[in-house]
């Protein structure tokens, strides 16, 4: 018999390794496409039309599908500047006020590109060379700002409940907990 938490573990896997294969999938076809046009260059002196705008559209694409996962792992860029001054029994508070400050942020800018997306789709907006439409780009950015700030919001949940001892073992403090990376 599954658990909840064990329902919601496979999930997050199933989610994460989507997410991971979709955004390695870009990447590989960002390099078989500069490679592609780099031979078509300089070896047959026919570049492909459209190259840099369809290597923008992937690096923004890849860039905001691995944005939930970072967010979940917590393995975006920080500084410890007052890690060593900050006691140690009141980390869980400092976790769940700056996940909840992250959290409002992504959501701003979810609602922003969201309305971008709207404005783009209405417009006929597309790309200057291929005509590619930007919306379904700008949407998909919106929808990964989304689930970051969801994400984040659980990543603020969990630490509250561990820092209240809600639950023991098994949220973002427990040393037993895999986190996805050495530098927690």
């Amino acid at each position: 018999m599954t658990t909840r938490a064990t329902r919601a573990t496979r999930v997050g896997r199933v989610m994460q390794l989507t997410l991971e294969g979709v955004a390695g999938a870009t990447l590989f076809a960002m390099m078989l496409l500069t490679t592609a046009d780099v031979t078509g260059r300089y070896f047959f002196n026919t570049p492909i039309l459209g190259t840099v705008e369809l290597t923008q559209l992937m690096l923004a694409a890849l860039v905001f599908l691995s944005l939930p996962v970072v967010c979940w792992r917590q393995e975006h860029v920080s500084v410890d500047l007052l890690d060593a001054i900050f006691p140690a029994r009141l980390v869980w508070v400092r976790e769940v006020i700056v996940n909840l400050l992250v959290t409002a942020a992504l959501w701003v800018m979810a609602q922003r590109a969201w309305l971008l997306a709207q404005r783009a789709f209405e417009w006929g907006d597309v790309t200057e060379f291929l005509r590619i439409p930007r919306g379904y780009l700008i949407a998909l950015i919106a929808a990964m700002l989304a689930l970051s700030a969801l994400l984040t919001l659980g990543r603020a949940v969990l630490y509250l409940l561990e820092g209240l001892k809600v639950i023991k073992q098994g949220g973002p403090l427990s040393p037993s907990t895999e986190r996805g990376g050495d530098n927690d």
